[in-house]
């Protein structure tokens, strides 16, 4: 009821007009222009969220209250971490001894390389994944004179279900947790399991799919074969260090529940860590260039999108808009947990497909949340959770347009003069991703209802 309590005080006549009607129209153009694509969606965030301000629906107070740094410095210390890392060659080496170990066998490759992209995934980010896995692909897949668009396919298809089974493989995940106080080990325990069969049947159709089609000449796979793996690493030392730093971090983030550190600390603890152990015999001058070069490479424009993003949709909360829609959808489900669980499921998935989903479950956290309690307790309410963030990442993989990582992809192949089109990706996309929907559905029937 506090929300209902808040929105109550916060419905004053601004500019002559109640405050609601402005939040949402701040709200829906925000979205719509986003959707253009015209305009970088970073800005049209913040512009949105400064329009707020301007029009006093809510002051610079509440406006930075809203932000959600938890969200912001797990995705600035993975990022980091990811950037260093990258030097080292590790990502290339992986992909390259993956094909090796199948022998360059092509269908063997596709399932290696959607294999890697997923538990990448998982642990970092999924547009960092697929940024470095994408051009490693590429380059393997011209080496064997096959065609790359199953491979292609599949890393988009592997990233958002890898980015799924756990609190950090997706923005989505990240920001549930973060409002939640979900942990790793939470993540793992509900979505892994899942995310399991959804891999195996997507890996399976891929199979099926194009198990003709892919065929290497023995010279191609011999060329291949001969290269050295060993000489992609091209700093041991550095290697070394950022091994240690990402084991200890992925350490922190699942001992959650003994230390207690959020994992906004975590990631940004091991961040300077390894810093620290890069430049600590450098000169002062060596460690400035590595430490700004380390943290500019960050992404900040989706860094700076997060931010308007949660001041934006905090205006919905202030002004009650949030606590009338899930009376509405309350009413509409009955306040039965299952049905309302698989529309969520279901909802999330289809929207996802049509919107990218970093917008959209920063609308839905405040919605569950003020429907939640009325549905039972927080441990039987926990399912909705869990059915948001399948829905959301998953239903990513429905359109070319679904998900961040799967622009990038279809970007880094259009400079190879690839051309991932909209309407040829649906084929085979949106089949795959109402097949892990359906997987997740049985899956929550049976395990939690």
């Amino acid at each position: 009821m506090q929300a209902a309590t808040e929105a109550v005080t916060a419905v004053q006549p601004i500019l002559g007009l109640p405050a609601a009607p402005i939040a949402i129209a701040i709200f829906i153009l925000t979205y719509a222009v986003i959707l253009t694509e015209r305009v970088n969606r970073a800005l049209v965030a913040l512009a949105g969220a400064g329009l707020l301000i301007f029009v006093g629906v809510l002051n610079q107070a509440q406006a930075v209250a809203a932000i959600d740094f938890n969200t912001l410095g797990l995705l600035l210390g993975m990022m980091v971490i990811v950037t260093i890392t990258k030097e080292t060659g590790l990502f290339q080496y992986m992909a390259l001894k993956a094909a090796q170990l199948v022998n360059a066998e092509p269908i063997a490759l596709l399932v290696m390389l959607t294999t890697i992209t997923a538990a990448c995934s998982a642990f970092l980010d999924n547009v960092t994944t697929v940024l470095l896995i994408t051009p490693v692909t590429l380059s393997l897949t011209s080496m064997l004179r096959i065609d790359p668009w199953p491979y292609l396919i599949g890393a988009i298809l592997s990233s958002n279900i890898g980015g799924t089974a756990t609190l950090i493989g997706d923005p989505p995940n990240i920001m549930i947790g973060s409002a939640t106080g979900l942990a790793f080990n939470d993540f793992i325990w509900h979505l892994t399991p899942v995310i399991l069969a959804v891999q195996i049947a997507t890996v399976a159709a891929l199979f099926v799919f194009w198990r003709k089609r892919l065929v290497a000449t023995s010279q191609a796979r011999a060329d291949v074969m001969a290269m050295q793996a060993g000489a992609v690493l091209v700093d041991r030392h550095l290697l070394v260090n950022c091994l240690a730093v990402i084991a200890l971090v992925i350490a922190g983030f699942t001992m959650h529940g003994v230390f207690h550190l959020e994992v906004a600390s975590v990631a940004v603890g091991g961040a300077v860590l390894l810093l620290l152990l890069e430049t600590w015999n450098h000169s002062g001058e060596s460690q400035h260039q590595k430490v700004q070069s380390a943290v500019a490479e960050a992404e900040w424009v989706t860094l700076l999108f997060f931010v308007g993003l949660f001041v934006v949709v905090h205006g919905l909360v202030k002004v009650g808009v949030i606590d009338q829609i899930a009376q509405w959808l309350l009413s509409l489900t009955g306040g039965h947990l299952y049905s309302t669980t698989i529309a969520v499921l279901w909802g999330s998935a289809v929207l996802s497909a049509i919107v990218d989903n970093i917008p959209y479950v920063a609308t839905m956290i405040p919605l569950l949340k003020a429907m939640a309690p009325q549905m039972g307790s927080p441990a039987e309410t926990e399912v909705l959770w869990w059915s948001l963030a399948a829905g959301a990442c998953l239903g990513g993989n429905g359109t070319l347009i679904g998900a961040s990582a799967n622009l990038v992809v279809a970007g880094l192949a259009a400079k190879q003069s690839i051309m991932i089109t909209f309407l040829r990706y649906l084929k085979v996309g949106l089949p795959l991703m109402l097949l892990s929907i359906v997987i997740c559905h049985i899956y929550i029937r049976l395990r939690y209802f």
